[in-house]
């Protein structure tokens, strides 16, 4: 009995000194200009939230008002299920400072019977709770998740660079995923492409795949496709992609993609590795300043000179961190955020734990994006790479 007692006269205490204010009176002065931040979980506000309202769990609301607002004397009203965290919510605010701070009396549930506007929350319970560590960054959210879920990205090889890239974008939540790799699981690539397992050798490499990314991630969408790129399908099968990931390990194929990427107006997230070292870059024809694949490769070299995973060897970590890399900046474009590796070339050694950026500007006699350069075909490239094989 006292202990009830001594939580009413606390709530009772802390509204001495916080203003509570009804629901409809909330919604005119947030017409008005003022912030109306909902404290309650990811989950609960799943199900709805006052239009407008920024949703900022109370046990982040510390941590992130400042970014959210840094303005201490603007008009704040806190709403949460009830009436009572936001009590709470709003003493914190007044110790850090902000000047203007209100609860919404009854929370979220007088806001309905009040008949006020409400928008669905964009997450159900699974996804608010399976993103919730990346739904917190102001730059992600939840319009960012939805971006997420319905970005439409695809990996070329299910292989070195292909498999991190793939983990992670499953992981983070990209809905629809395509696999394009017409090889088998060998014994031999499990040392570095880790969406594989032992018991799948001999089994498609973009069947394995989907496998492992259902199994990581349910709500999402994968389609395989277990052809070879070239020069009939290429188009086709990149076609309604927001992104297009190169995890190719041969030159007529990435000839093959920055043609057609250029052709479509897709961004190109490019990497290679060999030995101990990889590299990548961004190749976005949607901007006039980015430059191409072929900006950087004009003309394919000898096999001699670019010799294969198979043939040069690789360290099995090294194309987990450049796929990674990959991942991280397919994910940069679809949310729109950040400085993506566009005119940028980012290379990594490994043995001596070095990174180093150089500059690829868009070279005006490129015979991809130049002045004077002209499509052919694409059959037309797959010959040009024939003949330096």
């Amino acid at each position: 009995m006292s202990e009830g007692l001594d939580r009413e006269r606390w709530l009772a205490e802390l509204r001495l000194r916080v203003p509570e204010v009804a629901a409809a009176e909330a919604f005119v002065r947030q017409a008005g200009g003022a912030l109306l931040v909902d404290v309650r979980e990811d989950n609960e506000r799943a199900s709805g939230t006052p239009t407008g309202a920024l949703g900022l769990s109370r046990g982040f609301l510390e941590l992130r008002i400042e970014q959210a607002e840094p303005d201490r004397d603007r008009d704040i009203l806190l709403l949460c299920g009830s009436g009572q965290r936001s009590l709470l919510a709003a003493e914190a605010l007044q110790r850090m400072g902000y000047r203007s701070v209100s609860s919404v009396n009854g929370g979220m549930g007088a806001w309905k019977v009040a008949g006020l506007p409400v928008v669905a929350g964009a997450l159900d319970a699974d996804a608010a709770e399976r993103y919730a560590r990346q739904v917190l960054l102001p730059q992600v959210g939840e319009a960012g998740q939805a971006k997420l879920t319905n970005a439409r990205v695809v990996v070329i090889g299910a292989g070195g660079l292909g498999a991190p890239a793939l983990l992670y974008l499953a992981a983070a939540g990209v809905g629809h995923l395509t696999v394009i790799d017409d090889d088998r699981v060998e014994r031999s690539n499990l040392h570095r492409q880790v969406v594989h397992a032992d018991a799948r050798v001999g089994m498609s490499k973009a069947a394995s795949a989907r496998m492992t990314l259902a199994a990581l991630n349910p709500r999402i969408h994968v389609h395989c496709v277990v052809e070879r790129l070239c020069a009939d399908n290429v188009e086709a099968l990149i076609r309604e992609h927001d992104v297009v990931i190169d995890g190719a390990d041969n030159f007529a194929t990435r000839y093959l993609l920055a043609a057609a990427t250029r052709q479509l107006g897709i961004p190109m997230v490019y990497a290679a590795i060999e030995r101990f070292t990889g590299q990548a870059s961004v190749f976005d024809p949607r901007r006039a300043d980015s430059p191409c694949y072929r900006c950087l490769f004009p003309e394919p070299p000898a096999a001699a000179d670019a010799p294969n995973c198979s043939e040069a060897g690789v360290l099995g970590v090294l194309p987990g961190l450049v796929g990674m890399v990959q991942a991280t900046e397919a994910m940069k474009l679809i949310l729109d955020i950040g400085q993506p590796l566009v005119g940028r070339l980012l290379t990594y050694d490994a043995l001596a734990m070095r990174f180093r950026e150089l500059t690829l500007k868009r070279d005006p006699e490129c015979p991809g994006c130049g002045r004077d350069a002209r499509f052919t075909g694409y059959v037309d490239l797959e010959r040009m790479c024939a003949a330096a094989g």
